[in-house]
């Protein structure tokens, strides 16, 4: 399989930060080096130092394209394959092409260059990041209409990013390094504010730490790097789920707001024994939604010791810092063990910073150790058998030592005490051996004889021989009762995570690779991969993955992971990392069932969007064959008519009648011409090949040509000279403003002429086109607007119901808004809301439609 070239992107943190400059000077260095580099398209915008770079470098030929207002060009992409040099620099990746160029967009024009096995160097700048578009648009008040995926710029070999201080970008304008001299000042104030600039370095800066952190978890889990690396500070909270939790959520808020950039991550671990097992579902329900109002996300996930299962957690989000509270039990308790938060605080290692808060449910209680249960842990298994083994000896030497004899009863009762804490300490055998050690005990030292092996007394026969059948049912009870604790807390961990899960289904929040994450931390595994085949005997392809395996081999087969979980014959959820155990599986099985379940929705969801475009497709179809039908045949039988009757022979037609036929002949054609105009503007709003050339347009100028198509008299005209220019493209603002004027015309009465007036309202410009016809109800304001749609009983030949969709479409294209609304007194009024230019920040400049010439 030939190989796919490299791509490397300059990034640029606003325009004239200089990264057409470097990609330049990047292409240099490798011609120096050797290297094949050839200039696919480089746009220097007439900057002198940008254009002296080019010199020296081979250049492909590019594409010349020229419309009516405005000539570009177009890389040309076959010739750049073609010459299949080494690297191609290929500027400005957000670029739309002209319309009829091979490409859609200079993004795929890469992405062929790129299969073809040629290196790519390209640029884009920030704001045309499309999950970024709304973000500067509220910053700089420009809507970017040229915009490229993020996972295009993502799936990068390198970014680089160009950046430059607010200051010295200005400078550079103010030099006229970036724009022409005429355009320095209204740049200045506009688009190029400090403010401005300093909001879009900061864009800047935050999604390129967001890739480099992508990056370097990809190395660790690659180089199986389990130490942390403190390149960025990521705080982990520890949630119990009781009342501390809120205070600890916010000082670990407090923590992650002095540094920029922090991120907050709770974590609640669900497990069978330890620290943070008893969790009030509605108290962790609360607990998540402050954690996620403050910024941070909420992880859930199971392990069998809690310090251990928090500490893999923070080493594998590579966090820097874990917030805990002080331990909740009493003094007493502390004899079972430190505890999670020293525990974590000791085996946490110098590169994980803990931080112990204080609150207010301090030394309170957590219940007796059995009550906390589930499997018993090390140390109580430990202090079980010390209890078991040593106790007995000790209390042996301590009442043969007092003089008071405090009788063989009473001794009894202390050693059954001692087998009772053996019990309840470390469980069924050390309450065994401590039965029978303690039972030997009291025979040798207590009974009588002393000393001695035999018992002479009966009663203190029985005495031992009850002793020891209750030691024994003792020792029993509690094992069963850690037993079922230690279910009842894994059935509690377990139902929680449901819980959750559930409550994701009924949201339909889930992405798959989400899904997928959920499942790897909530099991502690290194990679998830949903894998499905066709057939049952076919080859296994992955729908989805996350993370990758220790060995760093991706998850294609159910025999790669560790763990697999099949969904019908063709789905498996396969996990990588440790053996499971049998009792996590149930779980396992319900994020299997929800993953499989959100890849058939979101499956379904395409496919329905799919057969909406198509209905929708269809619908269009339709109407357009039953346009051709009638509504444009209707002028053609007129003309064909006329036509005929003047190339008649056998009629002698006055000039009169001549001129009357060729009016109509006219007349036809121009309503001919005005329904196949509508059309195509519809057919290139649908396809999304509409690129309007805006500029400062004069509305007194572009608004009476609109006009020249309606009877003289049936509109009168009210636009004032001392409006404010607005931002448009004036060839579009006059298609919109007649459809809207001929539309009003053909519904107002005779003798009640349309009024078109226009006024300004702060940074914008509105155009009113009011009639006084019979207007239209509210429910179908909208319907109005959808192409192939006429109002009431408007007769078939009065057009193909799209003067109003392309108006629409126009005047969004350009910025703006068309609504309807009623007119006083009775009819329907257009309402065009245009921008202002001086309020655009200067206007982009995006290219018209053209036709290609060599």
């Amino acid at each position: 399989m030939a190989r796919r070239g490299t791509l490397r992107i300059y990034l640029g943190a606003a325009p004239g930060v200089g990264k057409t400059y470097a990609m330049l000077a990047e292409a240099h260095r490798r011609r120096e080096r050797g290297t094949d580099v050839v200039a696919g398209l480089v746009e220097h915008h007439g900057r002198p130092r940008t254009a002296a770079l080019l010199r020296g470098l081979e250049t492909v030929p590019a594409l010349r394209w020229t419309g009516p207002d405005t000539t570009s060009e177009e890389m040309d992409v076959a010739a750049v394959i073609a010459r299949a040099p080494k690297v191609a620099v290929v500027d400005d990746l957000a670029h739309t092409n002209a319309p009829g160029s091979r490409n859609a967009k200079r993004r795929q024009d890469v992405d062929e260059l790129l299969e073809a096995g040629i290196d790519v160097i390209s640029t884009v700048n920030i704001q045309h990041l499309e999950s970024l578009g709304d973000v500067v648009e509220t910053i700089t008040g420009v809507r970017e209409r040229e915009t490229v995926p993020d996972h295009v710029v993502r799936r990068a070999d390198q970014i680089e990013l160009v950046d430059m201080s607010p200051q010295a970008l200005r400078r550079r304008m103010a030099h006229g390094n970036i724009h022409s001299p005429d355009k320095v000042d209204a740049a200045l104030s506009n688009y190029f504010r400090p403010g401005n600039l300093t909001a879009l370095r900061e864009l800047a800066l935050l999604w390129t730490a967001d890739r480099v952190d992508e990056y370097l978890q990809q190395y660790r889990t690659e180089h199986s790097i389990r130490s942390t690396w403190q390149a960025r500070e990521r705080i982990v909270v520890g949630l119990t789920g009781g009342p501390e939790g809120r205070t600890l959520i916010r000082r670990a808020a407090r923590v992650a707001a002095k540094g920029s950039g922090s991120e907050l991550l709770a974590v609640h671990i669900a497990c069978p024994g330890g620290g943070l097992t008893r969790a009030p579902h509605r108290e962790l329900a609360e607990q998540r939604t402050l954690v996620e109002d403050l910024g941070g996300t909420f992880h859930h996930v199971i392990g069998e010791d809690t310090a251990a299962a928090l500490l893999d957690f923070a080493h594998g989000v590579n966090a820097t810092q874990i917030v805990l509270g002080s331990s909740r039990r009493k003094t007493w308790q502390y004899v079972l063990g430190p505890g999670v938060g020293a525990t974590v605080a000791r085996d946490s290692g110098s590169d994980l910073d803990v931080h112990i808060v204080t609150h207010d449910e301090v030394a309170k209680g957590r219940g007796l150790p059995a009550a906390r249960g589930a499997k018993l842990t090390t140390s109580r298994t430990v202090a079980g058998w010390i209890i078991a083994l040593a106790a007995p000896w000790l209390l042996t030497a301590a009442l043969s030592g007092i003089p008071v004899d405090a009788g063989f009863t009473n001794t009894v009762l202390f050693f059954l005490t001692l087998t009772v804490a053996a019990g309840l300490a470390g469980g069924l055998l050390p309450a065994l051996a401590s039965a029978v050690v303690c039972s030997g005990l009291l025979n040798y030292h207590f009974a009588e004889p002393e000393g001695a092996w035999t018992v002479t007394d009966p009663e203190n026969a029985v005495s031992i021989v009850i002793f020891l059948l209750v030691a024994m049912a003792v020792a029993s009870v509690v094992d069963l009762a850690a037993r079922r604790t230690q279910q009842a807390a894994r059935l509690r961990a377990e139902s929680e995570i449901l819980s959750v899960l559930a409550g994701s289904v009924l949201r339909g929040d889930d992405s798959l690779d989400a899904l997928l994450d959920r499942v790897r931390e909530t099991f502690g595994m290194e990679a998830a991969a949903l894998l499905e085949r066709q057939e049952d005997r076919g080859p296994w392809r992955p729908a989805a993955s996350s993370g990758v395996p220790r060995d760093g081999r991706p998850l294609l087969r159910p025999e790669d992971g560790e763990v697999d979980m099949p969904v019908g014959d063709h789905r498996m959820l396969v996990l990588a990392g440790r053996v499971l155990p049998a009792a996590d599986r149930r779980v396992l099985a319900a994020f299997a069932a929800q993953a499989v379940g959100v890849l058939d929705r979101q499956r379904l969801v395409g496919e329905a969007e799919q057969a909406r475009e198509l209905a929708e497709g269809n619908r269009i179809r339709t109407a357009l064959l039953a346009a051709v039908s009638h509504d444009l045949r209707t002028p053609l039988a007129a003309i064909k008519a006329a036509v005929t009757s003047l190339r008649s022979d056998d009629v002698a037609w006055s000039a009169e009648d001549e001129a009357d036929l060729l009016a109509a002949i006219e007349h036809g054609a121009d309503r001919l011409d005005h329904l196949v105009g509508n059309l195509l503007d519809m057919s290139r709003l649908k396809t999304g090949t509409l690129t309007p050339l805006i500029r400062p347009t004069d509305l007194d100028e572009v608004v009476p040509r609109a006009l020249s198509g309606v009877p003289e008299g049936s509109v009168s005209l009210d636009v004032p000279e001392t409006l404010p220019v607005v931002a448009v493209d004036p060839g579009l603002l006059e298609r919109t403003v007649a459809n809207l004027v001929e539309n009003a015309v053909k519904y107002s009465p005779p003798g009640r002429p349309v009024a078109v007036s226009a006024s300004a309202l702060n940074e914008r410009v509105e155009v009113r086109v009011t009639d006084r016809g019979p207007g239209v109800p509210d429910g179908a304001k909208e319907r109005i607007f959808e192409p192939f749609q006429r109002h009431g009983d408007a007769p078939r030949g009065a057009g193909v119901g799209l003067g109003l969709a392309v108006a629409r479409g126009f005047a969004e294209a350009m910025g703006g808004t068309l609504e309807a609304e009623d007119t006083p007194g009775g009819g329907l009024t257009m309402v065009l809301t245009l921008r202002a230019a001086r309020g655009t920040g200067g206007a982009p400049d995006p290219r018209t439609p053209a036709r290609l010439t060599t």
